[in-house]
């Protein structure tokens, strides 16, 4: 039986839970992580006092020194990366720019663990964006960084079916879980030598751009699908919204309903214990769950108990 290779001597470069998951599998593995990356502490919160990422607390949790530069293309801070010398550099959803001079220093590389199936949704927001298109599968792909937006060679895959009652949180947890085997997989692959990544088909390639909190807004002249696709994709960030009667609300489950009528869209075909069932641009759209402005969220059947008037059937949605 062949010895497994010698243990890396790892950075780690991330910011969310997402991340902080991958860094638990890496600190509880047989390889070394030297120091943790995480961006700055921000303001979060109605007291808008400064939050610590998931990354950096589990990092202090565990003795590991964090780093919080401002940008990594400061020559001090490279200086000071290379002085770690490791042997690679995983990144997962850091949200800082590596620059090429970065890239270089650690003497594998940088790796990046991607929740997609690349080259499908390089960018900032995969998992919502394969919910919000449709798409059957998501994944994760781990991936030799280059100096392009998710462009590097694949060194490893796993698919994720997506279901009809996926929403963006439950897609990331399933993706969070599968992540972890695969990185560490791929780490002893990359020790032993015997990985041979492949390049990616730039023709196949879609971006998947950064959520705007506008594109929640639910348009009640698309179809319920869509509309379908649009709630479950931005639940829980940033959450679809809409407006009835000069009040704003917040969308967070639904369901496709039949309807074949010829209410306008955004008429309010029925609201009882099943739901609030509302036209669409084609079909209707069944609203399981809402939050009012200022309030908690809510299943509709109890928000009807007091609100029955507001959502009486021929009502407009906005």
């Amino acid at each position: 039986m062949t010895a497994p290779a010698a243990p890396l001597r790892l950075g780690f470069a991330g910011t969310p839970l997402f991340a902080a998951t991958h860094l638990r599998a890496l600190l509880d593995s047989r390889h070394r992580v030297a120091a943790v990356y995480t961006q700055p502490d921000r303001p979060a919160g109605r007291g808008r006092q400064l939050a610590v990422s998931p990354v950096k607390e589990l990092a202090l949790a565990r003795g590991i020194e964090v780093r919080q530069p401002q940008s990594l293309k400061d020559p001090k801070v490279q200086e000071e990366l290379a002085a770690l010398a490791l042997d690679l550099l995983v990144v997962v959803a850091y949200g800082l720019i590596l620059p090429p001079a970065v890239l270089a220093l650690p003497r594998l590389g940088c790796v990046n663990v991607h929740a997609s199936l690349l080259p499908r949704w390089r960018g900032a927001a995969p998992v919502q964006r394969a919910l919000a298109a449709g798409d059957a599968a998501s994944g994760i792909t781990l991936m030799q960084m280059d100096a392009g937006l998710d462009t590097g060679a694949i060194l490893a895959m796993a698919d994720c079916p997506i279901t009809s009652a996926d929403t963006g949180g439950s897609l990331l947890d399933r993706l969070a879980a599968l992540g972890p085997p695969l990185l560490l997989e791929t780490l002893d692959g990359l020790a032993a030598g015997n990985l041979k990544p492949h390049p990616q088909d730039n023709s196949q390639a879609t971006y998947a751009a950064k959520i705007d909190k506008q594109e929640a807004a639910i348009d009640w002249r698309d179809s319920a699908l869509t509309i379908d696709r649009k709630v479950r994709a931005f639940n829980p960030v940033p959450v679809a919204h809409a407006g009835l009667k000069g009040v704003a609300m917040r969308v967070w489950a639904g369901a496709v309903s039949a309807y074949s009528g010829g209410a306008a869209a955004g008429t309010v075909l029925s609201a009882d214990q099943s739901g609030i069932v509302v036209a669409c641009g084609e079909g209707a759209y069944r609203i399981l769950e809402l939050q009012l402005e200022g309030r908690k969220r809510m299943e509709v059947a109890a928000m009807l108990n007091s609100r029955a008037d507001q959502f009486a059937p021929g009502a407009m949605f906005d």
